[in-house]
């Protein structure tokens, strides 16, 4: 993006000046550049490549061939039909085909997806596929449990519910053993 399209602290000084709102008063001076940084950081998702975060080992895991599933990864993501938060937990597993990858990795690749504007639904599916795409396994399976701040705090005002979206990839869509295994380690 080039200069001249980057949002400044010019704009969000415009953006408080347009709410009604006096950006020189002393409590929304310094908001221009907290809100410019807080919003590199939440969208820094998109200068960040799956690919390069799950760099496989294949030492020792050619014979492990059960599920292996991290569970309560959070999620702080912002949709982009409002820009409004929101967060949960995602549950990410696979059933190795002779390649594995460190744990923290499944965390920081859905800490990627996240961190760029959402819908929760293609978030999901986005981590199942890069993760199915980079190790080969035999199965990928992801849930993701979040609330949502743009149905809590404006429209329905729906409070305190979670919408619950899954991606089951590999032997994880005809294997029903499997599929009730891995969603039984999803539970808390």
């Amino acid at each position: 993006m080039s200069d001249k399209e980057a949002f400044s602290e010019h704009d969000w000084r415009r953006l408080l000046t347009s709410l009604g709102e006096d950006p020189d008063r002393p409590g929304l001076q310094e908001t221009p550049h907290r809100v410019a940084k807080a919003w590199k950081h939440w969208t820094s998702g998109y200068d960040q490549d799956p690919v390069e975060v799950l760099k496989a080992f294949e030492d020792g895991a050619e014979e492990y061939n059960e599920l292996i599933v991290v569970r309560g990864i959070p999620v702080y993501s912002h949709c982009e039909h409002h820009l409004a938060p929101f967060f949960g937990k995602a549950t990410v597993g696979y059933l190795p085909n002779g390649k594995i990858v460190g744990l923290s990795k499944l965390t920081r690749l859905v800490d990627i997806f996240s961190k760029r504007l959402q819908v929760q639904e293609r978030m999901t599916i986005q981590i199942a596929n890069a993760l199915m795409e980079v190790l080969e396994p035999k199965a990928v399976g992801v849930v993701v449990k979040c609330r949502h701040m743009c149905m809590e705090s404006r429209g329905i005002r729906a409070i305190g519910e979670e919408t619950i979206t899954s991606a089951m990839l590999g032997e994880l869509q005809p294997n029903l053993a499997l599929r009730t295994e891995f969603l039984a380690l999803t539970r808390d």
